[in-house]
């Protein structure tokens, strides 16, 4: 291998890297966004509005650690949500995200699932919904999951985070994951996170 060639190929996994994870980023901004965001063009229509760090009724928050103090090793929040046809659709929406899987009842009726399933970023979007319960601004550094069983359309979904290991620098490695029931583990992975105090 020639002394160019190895430069060359890390500034071209640098780059795929950098590329894989803005994607993501993308993904999960769409996902939070069909939480957060009721749009009167998409079906179905709905005038709620969530306040920063609001929970609406229909969600369910536990946590352990109130949103006033500091994050610690062994911290843990619990965000809970039904995954509705209508946010498959409003994510679809957002995030271009069109696979027949996921909207058509026919095609999806005919696969290995037996039905529609929720896009797997947007299940993964109730972990970045109990980040968003933990105290001060949340950034997401890197995410690595494995999605191990389909969510169907209509599950109460329950995303866990929990503080496993600080890494210094107000950075925190996160175990995260998304049951669709108490023994049923949907997706498993970790986070590396940033802590930023909130400005004053």
């Amino acid at each position: 291998m020639s002394s160019g060639t190895y430069p060359s190929m890390v500034r071209a996994w640098t780059r795929s890297s950098s590329l894989l994870f803005s994607g993501l980023l993308e993904a999960n901004r769409a996902a939070v966004a069909t939480f957060n965001h009721h749009s009167a063009e998409t079906a179905p229509s709905c005038s709620t509005t969530v306040s920063p760090g609001g929970v609406l009724e229909d969600w369910s928050v536990e946590r352990d650690i109130e949103r006033d103090s500091t994050v610690s090793v062994g911290d843990s929040v619990e965000f809970s949500k039904e995954l509705s046809a209508a946010d498959v659709e409003r994510f679809a929406l957002a995030s271009g995200d069109t696979n027949p899987i996921h909207l058509d009842d026919e095609h999806a009726g005919a696969t290995r699932f037996g039905g529609r399933i929720v896009h797997g970023i947007l299940a993964t979007g109730l972990i970045s919904a109990g980040l968003a319960q933990l105290p001060g601004d949340i950034v997401y550094l890197s995410q690595d999951v494995e999605f191990l069983r389909p969510v169907e359309i209509g599950a109460q979904a329950t995303a866990t985070v929990s503080i496993a290991e600080s890494l210094g620098n107000d950075r925190y490695r996160l175990r995260t994951q998304l049951h669709t029931a108490p023994d049923e583990l949907a997706i498993d992975g970790e986070a590396i996170v940033l802590v930023d105090s909130p400005p004053e």
